[in-house]
């Protein structure tokens, strides 16, 4: 869901499996904590490690790990200032909060009026952007005033990066736009046609950013004179989640389903196979399995196993579900909400989660926001489900 990387060179991964990986070679350091997904994840100039997470928390690693503290909702971004003192981070609990790491208690800036989906620094620090679920790009200036809205885009957008003088933007209808950080007007449109955008990312010193979609490709864009440099199918199926560039440029990391971070050399990306030469693949081909199977692959294979014994998801196993009552899987971490449930897991119960969504039909939960709206897919999953789960 996140890479970042660090002034040093590590890369550290933030993933479905509640956990951060930071890798400096083949073995990486575990950093645990999180009750949920790791959602977000941000180096500071000196190499602090700030994170957020489904679990709401916002956490910071190093040689005195801590929790900085909580929001309402899930955090979705975290950027830590350049000057390496404070920690922001956006929730769609639609606050936005500035954690000092000297001393002192975090502020809360002026409400961006919708979820937050990411938040990033200008150079200097003295400025804040964010971008919002209802599809609002703002500016926080450091007077304290309300925010500028220096976009309204229509749909959610999803992520941001701020160059010298511009933001750049990724939206979920595959909006991928540049505009001017005093006045929103326009400078590109790199809008092509594949959505949504998931994962930008900037390399100031080489003039790059790289851009990750829903289909699996990784734009390369040159500021120098805003063109598109090189466009890549970097991932056979499934999004691309998550980007992050080595300290020198010269290699973009790439995240999504699967469960291995991507390195490629930027200048070698137009003489790759766009199939990639590769057994893995993010997902299964989709015409190969029965649509319940299906269904549970989109929905429920990222965070939850069908056997019996731990795995590093983020999710309680599925093994022995239905008869079940909701929060028993020794063991797991399970959010407040669960834990005093009433629920029992069955035919109908199962239904309903999918229907209403798990945001609503279990408000507070660590479940992330999907519906399935077909009857019958949810029939074929539930279905599926019944022998895929059977404890015996």
């Amino acid at each position: 869901m996140g890479i970042a990387v660090a002034p040093s060179g590590e890369v550290a991964t933030a993933s479905f499996d509640n956990s951060v990986g930071v890798w400096n070679g083949a073995d990486p350091t575990w950093l645990e904590g999180h009750d949920a997904a790791v959602t977000a994840i941000a180096f500071g100039p000196n190499g602090t490690l700030a994170t957020g997470g489904d679990d709401f928390a916002v956490r910071l690693w190093g040689d005195d790990p801590k929790l900085l503290g909580r929001h309402l909702g899930k955090v979705t971004g975290v950027a830590v200032a350049p000057d390496g003192h404070s920690v922001a981070s956006g929730s769609w609990d639609g606050t936005i909060l500035i954690w000092p790491l000297d001393e002192g208690e975090p502020r809360e800036l002026p409400a961006p009026g919708a979820g937050v989906n990411d938040v990033a620094f200008d150079r200097s620090g003295a400025r804040l952007f964010a971008s919002t679920t209802d599809g609002v790009l703002l500016r926080y200036d450091p007077d304290g005033s309300a925010p500028v809205a220096l976009a309204r885009h229509g749909f959610g957008i999803n992520c941001l990066v701020v160059g010298d003088g511009w933001v750049a933007y990724g939206a979920v209808d595959g909006g991928t736009r540049v505009i001017d950080a005093e006045t929103g007007a326009q400078i590109a449109d790199f809008t092509l046609e594949r959505r949504p955008i998931l994962a930008m990312v900037h390399h100031a010193e080489s003039g790059q950013i790289a851009v990750g979609d829903g289909h699996g490709y990784i734009m390369i864009l040159d500021t120098a004179d805003w063109r598109i440099a090189r466009d890549f199918r970097a991932t056979r199926q499934g999004p691309v989640w998550a980007l992050a560039y080595s300290s020198d440029g010269s290699v973009v990391h790439a995240g999504g389903l699967d469960d291995v971070v991507y390195s490629w050399p930027v200048a070698l990306l137009d003489e790759f196979d766009p199939a990639m030469g590769q057994q893995r693949s993010f997902l299964q081909a989709p015409a190969s399995m029965p649509n319940g199977e299906r269904q549970f692959m989109r929905k429920c294979s990222i965070c939850h196993a069908l056997d019996p014994g731990p795995s590093r998801k983020a999710g309680p196993t599925l093994h022995g579900l239905f008869g079940r009552a909701a929060g028993t899987v020794p063991e797991y971490p399970y959010s407040s909400t669960l834990l005093g449930s009433d629920i029992v897991w069955t035919e109908e119960t199962v239904n309903q989660l999918f229907d209403d969504g798990p945001d609503h039909y279990i408000p507070g939960s660590k479940m992330p926001m999907q519906v399935i709206a077909g009857d019958g897919d949810r029939a074929d999953l539930i279905d599926y489900l019944k022998t895929a789960t059977r404890g015996d």
